[in-house]
């Protein structure tokens, strides 16, 4: 999708995201993700689209101009404020097919199912069964979804139904806020979930391990972890910057697996690589390695998985092999996407 598409010509993105009424939304997704995803769920005249994560309302009015006069949009978020915003600034234009509810995203909306589309602009834990259980047959699921239970770490994925079973049909670097079950006044603060330790002072940070099964119900691991990182004992930049960030965030779940680490440092910077209850080490999105000493075992371990990395040529997401494993647990049933290595490693 390009901005002299005709379907979305006359969709205004500054009258949602900077309408002078509302003043301008601040924390949104960015405009060529959305074209990226609406292009992908490949939306036609007169489909039923589900849209979690109404947001200002520009994604809602773009699948309304797909689905035209004898389609539906049905758009959930969990904020009344952005349902009431988004409804009001659709109302002023006139469009009609779309209707705005303050729904929890992860359980879709059985009222209006079933749907041949689904949008999600939100990250939920897993691929919802309740998604797939509110697809028509055929359908399609664009959403993006953790390949790790870490913040951060995800691929936008698109979905088929075949017999009632989901399949992947492709993958896309990308991300989107994870969801929540009550509205987040900051969308730039803690993230909701798969957080092991996090500190306010004297600035925020946070850490995510992979191992936190194996960390105590303190989670003294994760703060000396994190308080390795915040502290350094050794610095060096990495010879082969920049970083393609996307590319090596998914790599290194395949390289890292339960050791892998993510952070959130002092001065905003996120940080990727290996730790353990004694040692650290991560590499910054700026290509600086952080680590806790040069003879440090984790130092080790990231050079390693920087060089399997770089083996691989930086992998574009068609390299990965995405596949959807059924989970059944009572937080969310549904499929966790996993990846493995197009290649042998």
């Amino acid at each position: 999708m390009t901005a002299a598409d005709p379907l979305h010509a006359n969709v205004p993105e500054q009258f949602y995201v900077h309408n002078p009424d509302r003043g301008e939304t601040l924390h949104r997704s960015a405009a060529e993700a959305i074209h990226r995803d609406v292009t992908a769920l490949n939306v036609h005249e007169g489909n039923h689209v589900l849209e979690i994560g109404t947001g200002t309302g520009y994604s809602g009015a773009l699948l309304a101009s797909r689905v035209g006069a004898t389609g539906r949009v049905t758009s959930i978020d969990i904020s009344d404020d952005l349902v009431d915003w988004a409804d009001r600034l659709h109302r002023q234009r006139g469009v009609t097919t779309i209707t705005c509810h303050t729904a929890d995203g992860v359980t879709g909306y059985p009222p209006h199912a079933p749907y041949q589309r689904i949008a999600a602009w939100c990250t939920p834990p897993r691929l919802p069964r309740a998604w797939v259980n509110q697809l028509a047959p055929n359908g399609r699921i664009v959403a993006c979804l953790p390949i790790a239970a870490q913040p951060s770490t995800t691929l936008v994925t698109t979905i088929t139904l075949t017999a009632g079973q989901p399949h992947v049909e492709a993958v896309t670097f990308g991300g989107y806020a994870q969801s929540t079950a009550t509205p987040v006044v900051d969308a730039l603060t803690l993230p909701g979930r798969w957080v092991d330790h996090h500190t306010d002072q004297p600035d925020p940070a946070w850490i995510s391990i992979g191992w936190r099964d194996q960390d105590d119900p303190q989670h003294t691991g994760a703060r000396t972890a994190l308080n390795l990182l915040r502290n350094p004992g050794h610095t060096e930049t990495y010879h082969r910057a920049p970083l393609n960030w996307p590319s090596w965030t998914a790599y290194s779940v395949i390289a890292g697996g339960p050791q892998r680490s993510i952070a959130a440092l002092d001065d905003g910077k996120r940080g990727i690589g290996h730790t353990t209850p004694t040692t650290a080490a991560v590499i910054l999105t700026d290509g600086t390695i952080l680590a806790d000493s040069t003879r440090s075992p984790s130092l080790t371990a990231l050079r390693s998985w920087l060089h399997r990395w770089e083996r691989a040529g930086r992998p574009d997401a068609g390299w990965f092999r995405p596949r959807l494993v059924p989970n059944d647990g009572k937080d969310l049933p549904g499929w966790d996407l996993r990846v493995t290595a197009g290649v042998a490693l």
